[in-house]
């Protein structure tokens, strides 16, 4: 390959550093962790780590599941498991997925057809959008968590209508009104659909999510949980009816034409469902942790929220990131969202709080923040 091939590669890239806004891979270190979304962290818990091998030797011989669910790599641990999720969950059925981004947008790329309308939040993830694309459907966005806005966009939709929303938004760390929402859904007679990310083993006495700690299982016509946050491993479930599972496992191309999750990624789902729904005390913790990061600041612009995402608004890529590096050179791991992540002018410090972080971890975060 010469030189020249990749000139309009280069191009680009350029263009990225000229706007301040080049991504890199970057290693943690040893620096204090508000970066990750390891909420509760099961990731690093040592006792789920010894339970998922005990799952690995008891349970599965294999450590490769060796094909795609409709070929080689169905197998029974992994339905009793899916079974198992729906039931903590309260819902009929689940469809196990090899990711969030998967489950998003192999949800989104199959169901609407043409004719009909998705409606998703402005903010709404990534995986979503591009599921969205996907889709035959028309779509549009409404006004962030906006009820009025999002019933003029239902009163100019057709066909079947869907319409999406988070509980936890991942950027702004705020709850979506879904008591509301859900109404407008059952008036207009959409189907709501919640992606439950940053909810999983956080929201609710058991962490169960936001849906289930409103009572609102029967309102959603699908849910997504997923387990790269607070379950501390990786891959997704679907949840809805056993109708919907049917649909999915036919239609949905993320789902059927990818070798399905391994038998080692099904013992770490098991683990951290297994020990999350008891972890009051670090739910409790982690809420204390909250409450005096936001008590404590005072000299910054920060947006609404009680979750374990803090969102510091910094404005401008140029001086996100050199707050984010004074943080940095005070071992605290603290990363910039720079446009085109956020929208410009939208620029922030995104900081996540864990269980596992202490008082004066937090005070020095707070200390360094208003310097």
């Amino acid at each position: 390959m010469s030189k020249d091939s990749t000139f309009f590669l280069t191009q680009l890239l350029d263009e990225r550093r000229a706007q301040q806004s080049f991504r890199e891979l970057r290693l943690p270190g040893d620096k204090v962790d508000f970066c990750s979304n390891d909420y509760l962290g099961l990731a690093r818990n040592a006792d789920v780590r010894a339970y998922i091998h005990t799952l690995m030797t008891e349970r599965h011989p294999a450590h490769g599941s060796t094909g795609s669910r409709l070929l080689a790599g169905n197998y029974e641990w992994i339905l009793s498991v899916e079974q198992d999720l729906a039931n903590f969950h309260q819902a009929p059925a689940g469809l196990l997925y090899n990711s969030g981004y998967d489950a998003n947008l192999g949800v989104f790329s199959c169901l609407g057809r043409k004719g009909d309308t998705i409606i998703y939040d402005q903010l709404i993830h990534a995986s979503i959008r591009d599921g969205v694309r996907l889709s035959a459907a028309q779509s549009f966005s409404f006004l962030h968590s906006d009820v009025a806005d999002l019933e003029k966009k239902l009163r100019n939709a057709g066909g079947n209508i869907f319409v999406a929303v988070e509980s936890v938004y991942s950027m702004d760390g705020d709850l979506a009104p879904l008591a509301a929402i859900a109404a407008l859904c059952r008036q207009y007679g959409a189907h709501l659909i919640v992606d439950e990310a940053h909810a999983t083993g956080i929201i609710g006495n058991a962490g169960e999510g936001l849906v289930q700690h409103l009572q609102l299982t029967d309102q959603c016509f699908a849910r997504i949980h997923t387990f790269g946050k607070a379950v501390g491993c990786h891959g997704a479930v679907v949840l809805g009816s056993e109708i919907l599972r049917e649909y999915l496992i036919n239609f949905s191309r993320s789902f059927i034409y990818t070798t399905s999750l391994p038998p080692a990624a099904l013992a770490a789902i098991v683990a951290g469902y297994a020990a999350f729904p008891y972890m009051k005390a670090e739910r409790e913790q982690l809420s204390a942790l909250i409450r005096q990061f936001r008590e404590g600041l005072t000299a910054v612009e920060l947006l609404a929220g009680n979750t374990p995402i803090q969102a510091v608004l910094t404005r401008g890529n140029d001086n996100t990131r050199k707050i984010a590096g004074a943080l940095q050179s005070a071992g605290l791991d603290v990363r910039p969202i720079l446009h085109p992540t956020v929208p410009k002018g939208a620029e922030r410090l995104r900081i996540v709080l864990h269980s596992f972080n202490t008082a004066a971890e937090v005070d020095m975060l707070i200390k360094v923040l208003q310097s």
